[in-house]
């Protein structure tokens, strides 16, 4: 209701807020088709009526095929090791191991998604995890908006910092002609302290939620032998040939889909399932996963909507041009609420940065800033908003997967990203000269 919510008022905006966009150009570095500065221009009203943004839902859902086909064929995967028993073997052996400090699990499990965060950017791939992890947290006693927090939430604390991301960082610095680990003492240092904040807060929040006594789950499971060991391998390993292939082979979320394929079926014969047994196990498993890929699509719509409408560029070039009449050092720390209320708009921070890195970059200069500026504004300002905006599809399906209430979600956002924003905010002033 709230993403269908989103994608009217996005057709409203389209009949009030003028039309207008930039010319593109394709740049070479990022292989990207970006903004070109000064080639704004009004542009035909094209609003966009009721039946439109019906359309628009549809649209988005196939906008966002490779995402839906990695939760389903991810979440299929893992739903094949539920079923043979091996998750809730191996839950209760982390269970017999934390039970009674089950709050250390988050730091361990915070630090793995930050780095897969800072890595690859992980978020889509968290979805699917979301039943396997909120497993664990019940055997240790910490609730699903900790479970959240830890995976999730640490993931995109580590995709708005991490110093290697290429999808925030990495494009942004080349798209300001600075070093790919430009400041890359500076940059390491603000993703420690922002995920050291961002764990104390989700620990103080298990502890205060954390029952007197966890329900030990899996505790009549069997041992952990040879054949569930193999099993959990058959399921992992994809996510570490993923990993190397992001980094060296460029894959994408089509390769993620086809290795997680392979392992769900491997993993199937291993336990006994035979092929067809495998086969239909993972296709029941899909089936579990898919309102969590529909709300992703959902999340689409709404940009789609004001993509149409041609509005997007319109709100980009006016709040360009009212950072231009600031004090150079106001306009740096001004991107960081700019770069936020964007991304509500445009939820892929990649696209944010194709589209909003040549048109701040060459203002940052005649400001007499640095171009670092704007680039620490824009993964401060975007990569924090990833983690309250409902227009962040991955977001909204984590949250659908653990039953946690938006609302409940952002009240502890507001608290656990405060240190985070001055992180952010302190970096920026340390660079803006």
């Amino acid at each position: 209701m709230l993403l269908l919510g989103g994608t009217l008022i996005a057709a409203l905006l389209t009949w009030v807020l003028p039309p207008g966009e930039f010319e593109r150009r394709d740049d070479e570095a990022t292989g990207r088709r970006v903004a070109v500065a000064g080639t704004y221009h009004a542009v035909a009203p094209s609003p966009v009526g009721p039946f439109a943004a019906a359309v628009a839902v549809p649209r988005g859902l196939i906008d966002a095929g490779e995402v839906v086909a990695v939760i389903l064929f991810v979440g299929g995967a893992w739903v094949i090791v539920e079923r043979l028993g091996t998750l809730s073997v191996v839950v209760a052996a982390l269970v017999a191991r934390f039970r009674r400090r089950g709050t250390l699990t988050i730091p361990l499990v915070s630090l793995f998604f930050a780095a897969m965060g800072a890595l690859e950017n992980m978020q889509e791939e968290i979805i699917p995890l979301i039943p396997v992890l909120l497993v664990l947290g019940a055997g240790v006693g910490i609730d699903a908006l900790a479970v959240v927090a830890m995976s999730a939430g640490a993931a995109m604390i580590g995709s708005a910092f991490g110093p290697t991301n290429p999808f925030q960082a990495g494009i942004a610095l080349t798209l300001a002609q600075l070093p790919p680990l430009e400041r890359g003492g500076l940059r390491l240092a603000m993703w420690a302290i922002a995920l050291a904040a961002w764990i104390a807060v989700t620990m103080r929040h298990a502890a205060a939620t954390r029952p007197e006594q966890a329900e030990v789950a899996g505790r009549d499971a069997a041992p952990l032998d040879g054949r569930h060991v193999a099993i959990l391998t058959a399921v992992l390993l994809p996510m570490a040939l993923y990993v190397a292939g992001s980094l060296r082979l460029g894959w994408g979320f089509h390769e993620l889909s086809a290795v997680f394929l392979c392992g769900g079926v491997a993993a199937g014969l291993i336990g006994g399932l035979g092929l067809t047994g495998a086969l239909t196990t993972y296709v029941e498993g899909m089936q579990t996963l898919l309102p969590s890929a529909v709300i992703v699509g959902l999340a689409r719509s709404i940009s789609l909507v004001l993509e149409d409408g041609h509005v997007v560029d319109a709100l980009l070039d006016l709040s360009a041009r009212l950072l231009g009449v600031v004090p150079p050092l106001a306009a740096a720390l001004l991107m960081v609420p700019f770069h936020a209320l964007l991304h509500v708009i445009v939820p892929s921070v990649s696209g944010q940065a194709v589209l909003t890195m040549p048109l701040l970059v060459p203002l940052a200069d005649v400001l007499g800033l640095s171009r670092e500026a704007p680039v620490l504004a824009f993964q401060t300002g975007a990569g924090l908003m990833e983690l309250a905006t409902p227009t962040n599809g991955a977001l909204m399906a984590v949250l659908l997967a653990a039953r946690v209430p938006y609302q409940r979600w952002l009240r502890f956002v507001v608290v656990a990203a405060a240190v985070p924003l001055i992180v952010g905010l302190v970096a920026i002033a340390l660079v803006a000269r």
